[in-house]
């Protein structure tokens, strides 16, 4: 990359050109899902490149006891410290250490390691992906809450500890690529695709009268409920603009989404001479994930490989804010600034918990995050976040206001349950 986005550059070309005759030590974050497990499928087809510091999960002792025997980790730490004699039973007649509780999470982030893969879900990666990175570990970020809460701050860390950010995101990571070296004054636009989800030529009508299980089938990713949920109402697309901003240092009025329902081409970037790169791959979360892995070198990977001739057609449209009320809201907070993005984030997160959970109905989502942001700008919730102990603190209020809120529409009839 060139010298202006040393944000996620970080050490000096030598030193990221660097050959080590030893395995490249990984720590994974969120071990347990969609992202961990593609993670953990790259990992175990390269046993001699990789070695396994440490492994985090949520809830899931069993599964992340597999992963951890899978990968031949060090240390497996578990968030629900109820788990803790769950996992430690499951890793019995091995040399793996068990943990449990947020600080056991924190302990994993912070083992020796070259790269720390954050796939954490949700605001509850914040704390443990800022400690690696503070620490002087490089990071590759697959949680968008991290720099949507606490962008600010994250990218001060990496630059003070001269790390390297490296986004796993499909769309993020295409513009990594797309880049390819050129200096950022030269960027004229910045643009993220969508597919569109599942509700792409739905009537907003019948949009806002869509089940759980609509919302939850994707027609082209195979992701997380939350970040399903997301996609279907393109939340999730004003979560990485917001991300974008921070990674590439772009003004938001050089940020655009385009709609692509063949999610072949995941970011494109025009240059100031009228060229325009695009990056595309299938449809495949491990592109991105081996291409941090491996960074600054490319590993081999099982993914579909693209046939143009025989995809042929590529199309693209613009988005459409009426229909998809919560892209607007997520670029109303980008432009805003301050803490409205750590508030848009922490509103989104319990109300799609609610729809999940069919307290509320799918537009219910969208008309709580808007009423959140209101009163956040109100009473002075929104306003910047010095450090992510402060942005953490805006996410504790929000999410306490919100299901306060959510749990008094529920009572009083006022939500439409599916």
């Amino acid at each position: 990359m060139a010298s202006g986005n040393g944000h996620i550059q970080g050490r000096d070309s030598a030193q990221a050109q660097a050959r080590t005759p030893r395995p490249r030590r990984i720590v994974l974050l969120g071990a347990t899902g969609s992202i961990g497990r593609s993670t953990v499928d790259l990992l175990e087809r390269d046993p001699e490149r990789f070695s396994v510091s440490a492994v985090a999960g949520g809830r899931d002792a069993e599964a992340l006891a597999r992963v951890a025997r899978a990968v031949g980790a060090e240390f497996a730490a578990i968030r629900d410290e109820s788990a803790y004699d769950a996992l430690k039973a499951a890793l019995a007649g091995t040399n793996i250490q068990a943990a449990a509780g947020r600080e056991a999470v924190i302990e994993a982030a912070l083992r020796d390691a070259d790269l720390v893969v954050s796939a954490i879900v949700g605001a509850a990666g914040v704390e443990p992906t800022y400690a690696a990175l503070a620490a002087g570990r490089d990071v590759a970020l697959a949680n968008k809450e991290c720099l949507v809460c606490a962008g600010v701050p994250f990218m001060r860390a990496a630059a003070a500890a001269g790390v390297r950010l490296l986004p796993m995101d499909s769309e993020h990571n295409a513009i990594f690529q797309a880049l390819g070296g050129e200096d950022p004054s030269r960027i004229e636009r910045m643009i993220i695709t969508a597919s569109g989800g599942p509700f792409r030529t739905w009537s907003r009508e019948r949009i806002s009268e869509a089940s759980v299980e609509e919302a939850l089938n994707h027609p082209n990713w195979a992701m997380g409920p939350k970040i399903t949920v997301d996609s279907a109402g393109m939340m999730n697309k004003g979560l990485e603009l917001i991300e974008a901003h921070h990674l590439f240092g772009v003004p938001a009025e050089k940020l655009d989404v385009v709609v692509h329902p063949q999610s072949i081409v995941h970011g494109l970037v025009s240059f100031s001479d009228g060229s325009v790169t695009a990056g595309m791959a299938a449809p495949d979360m491990r592109t991105p994930i081996a291409h941090c892995l491996g960074y600054p070198d490319r590993l081999a990977t099982p993914t579909p490989r693209l046939d143009l001739a025989k995809i042929a057609t590529l199309t693209f449209e613009a988005p459409d804010f009426e229909r998809f009320p919560a892209l607007r809201l997520a670029l109303d907070a980008l432009r805003a600034g301050g803490g409205l993005p750590t508030v848009l984030n922490a509103a989104n997160e319990i109300a799609v918990e609610a729809f999940l959970d069919r307290r509320i109905s799918f537009d219910g989502i969208s008309r709580h995050v808007a009423e959140a942001c209101e009163a956040a700008l109100r009473d002075g919730t929104a306003n910047a976040p010095e450090s992510v102990e402060d942005a953490l603190t805006v996410d504790h209020i929000v999410r306490e206001r919100s299901r306060s809120a959510l749990a008094g529409h529920a009572a009083s009839g006022m939500v439409t349950l599916q």
